[in-house]
């Protein structure tokens, strides 16, 4: 995985007029004018996200006469989701081991508790 490549991502995907942009794009191509439409904004900062989009790998573009479509590929992100998978793995065995730890604790407890109702 390249770390550039993950940091384009992650970039991309942090605003959430470009989330929303993805999300609209997974109902297939869209022209620039119709992503555009529902968003307060400029032409210009709509221009900027995707770009950025772009960037990441997460759209293209296609002139067809006049209009451009753009299309969502979603590929990209599987780094994001890979990336997050290592992490995930990371917590799920230190809160195994705290787990562990307060489970022995408890056994330690009731150990003691019985041992002193034997005395």
């Amino acid at each position: 995985m390249s770390t550039d490549q993950l940091s384009d991502v992650l970039t991309a995907i942090s605003h959430p007029s470009r989330r929303a942009i993805i999300g609209r794009l997974t109902a297939g191509p869209a022209r620039f004018t119709d992503i555009a439409k529902p968003f307060e904004l400029s032409l210009n900062a709509i221009t900027k996200h995707l770009k950025l989009l772009e960037r990441a790998g997460l759209i293209s573009r296609e002139k067809q006469g006049r209009e451009v479509f753009i299309s969502l590929h979603p590929e990209p992100l599987r780094l994001v989701s890979g990336w997050v998978h290592e992490y995930e793995q990371f917590w799920t065995e230190r809160l195994d081991q705290f787990e562990e730890h307060f489970r022995k604790k408890r056994q330690r407890k009731r150990n003691d508790e019985t041992r002193d109702q034997d005395d």
